[in-house]
């Protein structure tokens, strides 16, 4: 490593103030609207990629699982007769009016699954126990939502369109990417909240035996059970994501604000970086009229770069780490995981080698008889 490099660096620490915040600043601008992109992916199929299953079957041509239609439960039998289902639950997820005891009232999603083996159940339960769900007109929410459905504690009486309905847990962290609470219950609770036949169901979700070839039993549940659509979860996931993120326009919002914080955060770096080598140009000047070949001048901008990109980056992972934890309260959920974190360093190293090459191209044209101008 270069000694001129780090010199030039602590030399002038105010410049070096400045090059570090405006580092920190586009790193973090860019970890906000990234993570909000992934936090709202993650959100908009949470409820499928956390149910465990292999197979949702679903009513013909249903888009996304906010979308779910009613169809006979009968099928449910079709389905516990297929070789190589393990097991096959009917379960619910609509939306539904939450009545406060002010008389205010709020959207809900009702999630009705069958509590006895907590299949497509709450996750991250922090107070009470999805066995309590059991219990006629129990339902559950996420403590995030307390305030917005006038929740304070466990045991309090509530309406779900029109009927009793009785908190009995909380979980913490399940967002709902359309802002609207997801109430846990029993199956059957569900069916009255969302104001279905006893004999209907909206899904059945499957579990296949171990080791069986899953193609195979798609494609016989799908030959036995009519009118409905096999889908594995991870196709029923990602149709939700996209329909939210996508069809919407809600997430391509999302995403073309992540992208302008990524050219925000590119700007600032190379404009950073470049006044920061401009800074330096006549001691550069002194270099070359000394004789000092263009190779040693590389090596110190480009050392002089990577310094202050690893430093900025990590000082922007520790405000970003209180920015992240900090948006676990609010309703929408900032995430960083360790690959985009990963992703996130390279790309602050590459902004800063980028912006200093900008550089190299100004100072390798230098001419050397600069220094003794005035």
């Amino acid at each position: 490593m270069p000694p001129l490099a780090q010199r030039n660096l602590l030399h002038d620490k105010v410049r070096l103030t400045v090059t570090l915040t405006g580092i920190v600043f586009a790193v973090v601008l860019i970890v906000v609207e990234l993570g909000l992109f992934v936090g709202f992916t993650v959100t908009t199929s949470s409820i499928i990629d956390k149910s465990q299953v292999d197979f949702w079957i679903v009513s013909r041509h249903t888009p996304y699982i906010e979308q779910g239609a009613a169809f006979s439960e009968r099928k449910l039998y079709q389905v516990l007769g297929t070789p190589g289902v393990a097991s096959a639950d009917k379960y619910i997820v609509r939306f539904a009016q939450w009545k406060t005891h002010e008389g205010a009232e709020e959207s809900v999603q009702v999630v009705g699954f069958n509590p006895y083996n907590r299949v497509g159940g709450p996750w991250d339960v922090v107070e009470g126990n999805v066995e309590d769900l059991k219990t006629p007109d129990a339902v559950m929410i996420d403590e995030l939502y307390k305030k917005k459905l006038g929740v304070t504690q466990v045991g309090e009486i509530f309406e779900i369109n029109g009927r009793r309905a009785k908190v009995v847990g909380f979980t913490r962290g399940i967002r709902a990417f359309t802002t609207t609470p997801y109430a846990f219950t029993a199956f059957k609770n569900a069916q009255g909240y969302a104001n279905l036949q006893e004999d209907q169901t909206l899904f059945i979700v499957v579990k296949a035996v171990p080791g069986t070839d899953l193609k195979q039993l798609q494609r016989s549940l799908e030959s036995r059970v009519r009118d409905v659509d096999v889908l594995p979860t991870t196709k029923f996931s990602s149709m939700t994501r996209i329909y939210w993120m996508f069809t919407t326009g809600a997430g391509v919002a999302v995403l073309i604000a992540a992208l302008l914080g990524l050219v925000v955060g590119v700007v600032v770096v190379a404009q950073t970086i470049y006044a920061t080598t401009m800074d330096h140009i006549r001691e550069y000047g002194t270099l070359k009229a000394m004789g000092a070949p263009n190779s040693y001048i590389y090596r110190v901008i480009m050392t002089q770069a990577g310094i202050s990109a690893v430093v900025g980056y990590v000082l922007a992972m520790f405000v970003s780490f209180f920015v992240v934890r900090a948006s676990q309260s609010g309703g929408a959920a900032i995430l960083l995981p360790l690959p985009m974190a990963i992703g996130i360093f390279f790309l602050t190293v590459l902004m800063c080698i980028g912006a200093a090459v900008i550089s190299i191209n100004k100072v390798t044209s230098l001419d050397p008889a600069l220094v003794f101008r005035g």
